[in-house]
C-alpha cells in the first residue's frame, strides 16, 4: 500500500520510510547526488541532492530526508539549482582538483556534476593544500591522495556497511579531517584485506588503483564482462582493456552475485597473466636433471604412463593432486572427478587452502 505526495506540482505514489531521493527516483526524477551509496545509511554529508519542501526553514537533503503524505517537494527551481551549484563549488576549492593531471578524469562523479551545472570559475579562493596530508602510496594496491577527498563518507560506508571489514572511519576535526585506516595507519599496516571496495565507490580521484596509474584513461578502455575465475561464488567483474592488456578490474554493479563488490583477489590478482616466468610449453625432465620442450601430447602420455605404474605398483592412495586456485571452477571439479573416479582416490586438494 503507497501513499502519495506532491513532487514537482505532481502527486506521486511512494512507500512508507522512502525518503525523497528515493521516492522520486521511482517517479521518474532524478536527483544528483554524491555521498548517497546504495544500500548503506544515508548521511546527507555533501548536499548536492538538496532539494525544496514547502514549509522546511531550508532545504533539505533527499537522501535522508523521509517523505510523509502530502509533502511538497520541489527538486529544479533556480534556488534549489543555484544551491547545488555553491555546493558543488566549495567541493572543488575544498582541495586539488586539476582534472588534467588526475588519475580519475572521465570517471569522476564530480568532474561530471562541475560539467553539468557548467562551473568554469570558482567563487570561492581554493583551499591550499600543502601535504597537511601526503598522498600514500606505500601499499602494492591503492593511492590514497587526500587532496582530492572532498570527505563524502562513501568509502567508509562501503567499508562498514557494503562489505563490514570496518577498516577506515572518519578522524580529526574541522580543516584536519581525514579518512582513517585504523589509528591513521597506512593501508597496508591496518585491518584493510586490499577488498578495494573503498575505490570502488569513490566518487573522486582521492582513491585509485596502484597498478593501473598511467595506462589508459576511461575513454581509451573497453569494458569486457567477464565472471571471476578464482572460486565457485561466480562475482561479476568489468575487464578494462587497452590495446589487448587489461589495465584494471572493477565490479559491475547492481549484478548478481556480488553487487559490485569484488576480494582482493578478483580486483586486484590479475597480473599473474602478463608474468615472465609464466610457462607457455609444457617441459619433461631429462635424466641429467635438465629440462625439455614437448609437445601436450607427449607430455600428458608421460604423466599417464607414471600414474598407470604407481598405482600397479602401490594403488591408487599413493597418488594425490592439488587444484589450481588460479584455474576456473569447472576445472577444480574436473581434476576432482579424475582422481576420485578415475584414479580411485581421495587425495585431493586446492592449493588456496595453503
Amino acid at each position: 500500500m503507497s501513499d502519495t505526495f506532491i513532487l514537482n506540482g505532481k502527486e506521486t505514489p511512494f512507500t512508507p520510510g522512502q525518503t525523497i531521493l528515493d521516492a522520486a527516483r521511482n517517479g521518474g526524477i532524478e536527483i544528483p547526488t554524491l555521498c548517497f551509496l546504495k544500500g548503506s545509511t544515508p548521511t546527507g554529508a555533501c548536499r548536492v541532492c538538496c532539494v525544496e519542501v514547502k514549509g522546511a526553514r531550508s532545504l533539505m537533503a533527499a537522501c535522508s530526508t523521509p517523505v510523509t503524505p502530502g509533502m511538497e517537494v520541489t527538486t529544479d527551481s533556480e534556488f534549489v539549482h543555484r544551491a547545488r551549484k555553491m555546493n558543488i563549488e566549495l567541493l572543488l576549492a575544498s582541495g586539488r582538483h586539476n582534472c588534467l593531471v588526475c588519475e580519475s578524469n572521465g570517471n569522476c562523479r564530480l568532474q561530471d556534476l562541475a560539467y553539468y551545472y557548467k562551473i568554469t570559475e570558482l567563487q570561492f579562493e581554493e583551499k591550499e593544500f600543502k601535504n597537511i596530508y601526503p598522498t600514500e602510496d606505500v601499499n602494492p594496491f591503492i593511492v590514497r591522495d587526500f587532496s582530492r577527498c572532498i570527505l563524502c563518507g562513501r568509502c567508509v560506508q562501503a567499508c562498514n556497511e557494503v562489505v563490514v571489514n570496518r577498516a577506515i572511519s572518519q578522524g580529526y576535526r574541522g580543516g584536519r579531517s581525514k579518512v582513517v585506516t585504523g589509528g591513521d595507519l597506512p593501508y597496508n599496516e591496518s585491518e584493510c584485506v586490499f577488498c578495494g571496495q573503498c575505490v570502488q565507490v569513490c566518487p573522486t580521484g582521492a582513491l585509485t588503483e596502484k597498478k593501473a596509474k598511467g595506462l589508459g584513461r576511461p575513454w581509451e578502455t573497453q569494458k569486457i564482462r567477464t565472471t571471476c575465475p578464482y572460486c565457485g561464488v561466480g562475482c561479476q567483474q568489468l575487464l578494462h582493456v587497452k590495446d589487448g592488456r587489461i589495465v584494471k578490474v572493477t565490479a559491475v554493479e547492481d549484478a548478481e552475485p556480488n553487487q559490485g563488490r569484488l576480494c582482493v583477489k578478483g580486483r586486484f590478482a590479475y597480473d599473474f597473466i602478463y608474468s615472465e616466468e609464466r610457462l607457455k610449453t609444457p617441459l619433461i625432465r631429462q635424466a641429467n636433471g635438465e629440462f625439455k620442450e614437448a609437445s601436450w601430447d607427449e607430455a600428458l602420455d608421460l604423466v599417464a604412463d607414471k600414474f598407470k605404474a604407481i598405482i600397479q605398483k602401490d594403488g591408487p592412495d599413493a597418488i594425490a593432486g592439488v587444484s589450481c586456485a588460479r584455474s576456473i571452477n569447472e576445472d577444480s571439479y574436473q581434476m576432482q572427478k579424475l582422481f576420485r573416479a578415475v584414479i580411485g582416490t581421495n587425495n585431493i586438494d586446492h592449493c588456496a587452502r595453503t
